[in-house]
């Protein structure tokens, strides 16, 4: 993962790249991803689970710049979608997806059963509905092609879904995801407070406390 003060993940996502930026440059760590090796593989992600998407992902670009790479894959399980859309999140509206799509998408999904289940009745003061419980995943995985071994991390957050969206920060499906215990969407959070409890920066140190371990074993 790690060339002298340089990480390399491998993600396209520009909001992945930008929370990774600000994680690791509180370590005094650069971050580069595969916006800047332009002629890298694209990896097609076809696991069943988040993890396994990470984990080909961190190989495939290990493999092809033979050095440690860090890979992401994460996104959202709803529960009353039976856990959907979840290792689909980022093509959930199909080719040429986007996060106004997407989340365009969950929202219709949800609001055409709403009135069945009990745990669509609340509402905000602002009068949005909280359509179903859900949570973000992240998996991490750290592949060095030399040992040809991994290191790994999960991290959850556990919120509702709302029917209006609210806060421009983040990104994906961040602005339909209410915290209780801020009283607030994903995408109203400062950077800092979203580092602190989401599940990517949950993930993160994790893996960081795994890595530590293992350089000290």
């Amino acid at each position: 993962m790690r060339q002298g003060d340089t990480i390399v993940v491998a993600t396209k996502n520009a909001g992945k790249v930008r929370e990774f930026a600000h994680a690791f440059g509180k370590l005094g760590l650069q971050v580069v991803s595969m916006f800047d090796y332009p002629n890298l593989p694209d990896v097609e992600e076809d696991g069943l689970t988040f993890a396994e998407n990470a984990r080909k992902k961190a190989k495939t670009i290990a493999d092809a710049l033979g050095q440690p790479v860090l890979a992401d894959d994460s996104g959202l399980e709803v529960a009353a979608l039976d856990g959907a859309p979840g290792v689909y999140s980022a093509r959930y509206s199909g080719a040429g997806a986007t996060d106004e799509r997407n989340n365009a998408k969950l929202v219709e999904a949800l609001s055409a059963a709403a009135d069945k289940r009990p745990d669509a009745k609340d509402t905000l003061a602002d009068g949005a509905r909280l359509l179903s419980d859900a949570r973000f995943v992240c998996a991490l995985a750290l592949y060095d092609p030399a040992s040809g071994k991994y290191t790994e991390a999960e991290g959850y957050v556990a919120g509702r879904i709302i029917d209006k969206p609210r806060g421009s920060g983040g990104f994906g499906y961040d602005p339909l995801f209410w915290l209780p215990q801020y009283g607030r969407a994903m995408a109203e959070l400062t950077t800092e407070e979203k580092q602190a409890i989401s599940h990517r920066g949950g993930a993160l140190q994790q893996l960081l406390g795994r890595m530590e371990l293992a350089s000290n074993g």
